[in-house]
């Protein structure tokens, strides 16, 4: 991960809500996950930023690197982890799944996106720190 002073960080995040809120607002509620991603990761290249999906994320047990299948929905900027929902509401096991990619990642901010919410900044979206 590429360490940003959180001014960095916080602009990266800024425009990942402002990319989600786009999608939202011409897509709505009711699409499966990968959709939301593939036209979030759209909007933020479209907004020139680095916008990677289904970064695999290694676990390293005892000094050595296991890939045990986990991955990261989105990683904007090598900074910021985006994780997509398309759920009834968000749950602590959604906030605690984010928490575990900032740690086994070094990363310091994540986004839990909610997309099947009727509006984005109404509940549907989480900013987590490590």
């Amino acid at each position: 991960m590429k360490p940003l002073s959180m001014d960095g960080l916080n602009k990266i995040t800024e425009a990942i809500i402002g990319a989600a809120i786009e999608v939202h607002r011409h897509l709505g509620p009711g699409l499966l996950e990968s959709a939301y991603r593939e036209c979030l990761r759209y909007e933020l290249l479209q907004g020139g930023y680095k916008a990677l999906q289904e970064v695999p994320l290694p676990l390293t047990y005892k000094g050595i690197k296991l890939d045990c299948g986990y991955r990261l929905d989105l990683l904007v900027n090598d900074a910021v982890i985006v994780e997509i929902k398309s759920v009834e509401s968000l749950a602590s096991i959604h906030e605690a799944q984010l928490l575990s990619y900032l740690k086994l990642s070094g990363g310091k901010v994540g986004l839990l996106l909610n997309f099947n919410v009727k509006m984005l900044k109404h509940g549907g979206i989480k900013r987590l720190i490590n």
